[in-house]
């Protein structure tokens, strides 16, 4: 499902306009990125829960040559479903 896809099931289960749906999503979706940039998790009841997790600095190694490399420190997303969502799925 792509975020166009959304937007029609939103506009459609609203009763809006896809322009009003696609407002209304890209502010959710800009909502939840802004939230975890400040280090905030975001929950959404029924749904799951994202959080940022810091990684720190590691030691890697090229593949192709096979010479270490510094991996600096980064910041990803993780999500955990909710118990509602894992019983919809199952």
């Amino acid at each position: 499902m792509k975020k166009s896809d959304i937007v029609e099931c939103v506009a459609g289960e609203a009763g809006m306009t896809k322009q009003a749906a696609e407002d209304a999503v890209a502010a959710a979706f800009t909502a939840i990125a802004g939230a975890l940039a400040r280090g905030e998790d975001v929950a959404i009841a029924g749904f799951g829960k994202f959080s940022s997790k810091s990684r720190p600095a590691r030691q890697g190694r090229n593949p192709r040559t096979g010479e270490p490399l510094a991996i600096g420190p980064s910041t990803t997303v993780s999500f955990r479903a909710s118990k509602a969502l894992k019983d919809t799925l199952n």
